[in-house]
């Protein structure tokens, strides 16, 4: 722990305090804390933040957890805590923006094809709070929206850099491991092949984000003494 730079320290810290927390209050916990779709009456604007330190399960946790100390730890040697941190928690956001946004444009186009269909609005009420139960109450957890995010800045960096799946233990370069993994998001997001209850569309958000910020700062140019 003392070769982990001090920001990515204390956020693995805060993740995991947070999920021992979370065990111990139980619900309230997601309730409060987990990302909610706007029009769930549970949904409040800090969500967009909090989510990213809430997790589902040990496995998750400490898969994320690897994920930020492995890829994070050189951006932040490099960076420093505050550019690390504002880069970190933005790109958590954009994932969670990206996902909401699909969530609306599901949800909207289920109203259009009623809509088509001719029925009412009393019926397209019913028919939505049946369809739509999952996206209504769904409830967004994780950093790895953040973590797609630390993983594009890091092939940015190291593009170089050699990295391996679990499932597919061959040495890839940094700069075409992130973009593969990306096209496999967006096969699962659009396919019914989801491997469980992930956000897929949270990866392509928190890279995405990472992406523009990392294309913006090389434009012009940032340099360490900003962020000091």
């Amino acid at each position: 722990m003392r070769n982990i730079p001090d920001i990515v320290k204390h956020l693995i810290i805060l993740n995991v305090l947070i999920f021992i927390g979370s065990q111990f209050v139980g619900g309230l916990a997601y309730d409060v804390l987990a990302l909610h779709y706007p029009k769930n009456d549970l949904f409040s604007v800090w969500q967009v933040f909090t989510h990213m330190f809430m997790h589902g399960s040990i496995s998750h946790i400490l898969f994320n957890m690897f994920g930020l100390w492995m890829f994070g730890s050189p951006l932040a040697q490099m960076w420093g805590k505050n550019k690390f941190l504002f880069f970190y928690l933005s790109t958590g956001v954009g994932a969670a923006a990206l996902q909401l946004l699909v969530y609306h444009l599901q949800i909207q186009g289920w109203v259009d094809d009623l809509l088509s269909q001719g029925f009412v609005f009393d019926e397209i009420y019913a028919s939505l709070q049946q369809q739509t139960q999952s996206l209504f109450h769904v409830r967004m957890v994780g950093a790895s929206g953040a973590l797609y995010g630390v993983l594009v800045a890091f092939a940015f960096m190291f593009p170089n850099a050699e990295l391996m799946m679990i499932f597919l233990p061959i040495p890839i370069k940094a700069k075409y491991f992130v973009p593969l993994i990306l096209v496999m998001d967006l096969f699962f997001g659009f396919s019914s092949y989801s491997m469980g209850p992930i956000a897929h569309f949270a990866h392509v958000g928190g890279a995405v984000t990472g992406f523009l910020i990392m294309w913006y700062w090389k434009r012009n140019q940032f340099n360490q003494n900003r962020w000091n």
